[in-house]
């Protein structure tokens, strides 16, 4: 048997459950099944043991169920890392990096990262950034487990407390960034089944407009910023205005709108007073 003969089967399966890249999932879950990283996967022959055959099958029926292949085989590269991901946290996507590029470019030595999930953005950035201190917080207990576990793997300090949102958070930080939900509720029954059945449904929707976050990141994040610092926050692509309008009701300057690769407005920045 040839790998590219468990290539094509894995993918014309997912063709036919109507996933919408068979071929890339089934490279992914082609090599999970193998043991053997996505990049090392070879197209010679093999013999894959019953076991490997029986992990193959089930990853494809949950695949071809539209579980995401991130949770399947419980991993998702994100900026320089890789993060476990679990069915407790959102899973991290290549738009958020945008949030982690901009930050970068300011300058920061303490970082709070509100609704951490993976610990994928405040992990990432720590790792950047050498001799940087970070905080993350998170409602949910099960992911603050996922994303102390990554930070133990992955050889970054950070510390992560259960809060909703600033209820639990003490002192001042040179940067707050946040992933927040942001989907109306009115939207969900429009998101693929990947995410609204498999996501955790408090991280991707408030049950109202999508901008119940926001009004309570901005009205908190000043006081928990030093002079001259900054909020970050990810946003869907037509929430542009709305979030800049808030920031600048609570008092941000230098409040900016920045787009993802794909050219959609993705993060606001506000800046507050230096004074």
């Amino acid at each position: 048997m040839s790998v590219t003969a468990l290539l094509n089967a894995a993918a014309a399966r997912l063709a036919s459950a109507g996933i919408p890249d068979p071929q890339a999932d089934a490279r992914r879950l082609v090599a999970f099944a193998l043991d053997v990283p996505p990049e090392r996967l070879r197209l010679g022959e093999t013999t894959p043991t019953e076991a490997q055959l029986a992990a193959l099958d089930a990853a494809l029926a949950a695949r071809a169920a539209r579980q995401p292949v991130s949770q399947i085989v419980g991993w998702r590269d994100f900026w320089k890392q890789r993060f476990r991901v679990t069915r407790d946290t959102l899973d991290p996507r290549p738009e958020t990096e945008t949030l982690v590029a901009a930050a970068l470019e300011l300058p920061w030595r303490t970082v709070l990262d509100l609704g951490t999930g993976t610990g994928a953005i405040l992990l990432s950035l720590l790792a950047d950034r050498p001799g940087a201190n970070g905080v993350g917080t998170d409602i949910s207990e099960a992911a603050l487990t996922v994303a102390r576990d990554n930070a133990a793997r992955l050889g970054v300090e950070a510390a992560f407390l259960r809060s909703d949102w600033f209820a639990q958070v003490d002192g001042r930080f040179d940067l707050i960034v946040s992933n927040p939900p942001y989907i109306a509720a009115e939207e969900m029954a429009a998101l693929l089944p990947d995410v609204r059945e498999w996501e955790p449904r408090g991280a991707l929707t408030d049950e109202g407009d999508g901008l119940a976050a926001y009004r309570a990141i901005t009205a908190g994040a000043g006081a928990h910023l030093t002079p001259g610092g900054w909020l970050l926050v990810e946003i869907g692509w037509a929430q542009g205005a709305a979030v800049a309008a808030l920031m600048g009701a609570a008092g941000f300057g230098e409040i900016r709108v920045l787009p993802d690769l794909d050219g959609r407005d993705r993060v606001v920045a506000g800046q507050v007073s230096a004074l």
